[in-house]
């Protein structure tokens, strides 16, 4: 049992420590690159909408992926103090608030327009695993409902969710947005976390 305790701190370290390295503010960013590893979801060009994108890495790391000729997108209600390049903007804002605009009001604060739109959301966690579980489902349910609005047709969605009894209806609520969605557990995870990510693929036409 110490030894796995161990090992999970040393991984937990690693990650800290490649992260400072390759000078990303958080650890974090490692989640997202093993999900680009396997799917490749954001590409050359792109526009990204990150969601709860404090303290910056997913932000940037979207940034090096879209190129100069894409942008990203990052709303938090806390500062960023990252440094950013042009085609990386980060606005002030509260994504449950965004969510509860209309199309049209949600494109002119944010745009539209978007072929990836992340969400590394968190709540703050009150070590009651019931608790904690509902309220990351609603801050998913608020990122997804601000995925319907500014997805084109095809556009991709990564949540993170901490796993309770609200993740199946969550899966189905995705599954009716999505063509397919894949369920992932980074390695770079810490093992005794409950979180864990849905892709969502093919965002499907809205019928008229």
């Amino acid at each position: 049992m110490t030894g796995k305790k161990t090992n999970n701190k040393y991984l937990s370290d690693h990650y800290a420590k490649q992260a400072q390295k390759e000078n990303f503010p958080a650890r974090s960013v490692y989640k997202l690159k093993e999900i680009q590893q396997k799917l490749q979801i954001i590409r050359p060009g792109n526009k990204v909408l990150d969601l709860g994108c404090a303290p910056g890495s997913w932000a940037k790391f979207a940034g090096e992926l879209t190129g100069k000729q894409g942008l990203v997108i990052g709303i938090d209600l806390k500062a960023v103090s990252e440094r950013f390049p042009a085609h990386v903007r980060i606005l002030a804002g509260d994504v449950i608030a965004l969510a509860e605009k209309d199309a049209v009001e949600l494109a002119a604060v944010i745009g539209n327009g978007f072929h990836v739109v992340l969400s590394d959301m968190a709540p703050a966690t009150t070590g009651r695993k019931e608790v904690d579980a509902a309220r990351s489902y609603y801050l998913c349910r608020s990122a997804l409902i601000i995925a319907r609005k500014v997805l084109e047709p095809g556009g991709s969605f990564v949540c993170k969710i901490f796993q309770g009894e609200d993740f199946n209806g969550f899966i189905n609520e995705v599954a009716s947005d999505f063509e397919r969605h894949k369920i992932f557990k980074p390695q770079s995870c810490r093992k005794e976390s409950k979180e864990i990510y849905i892709i969502a693929l093919g965002k499907k036409q809205e019928d008229n």
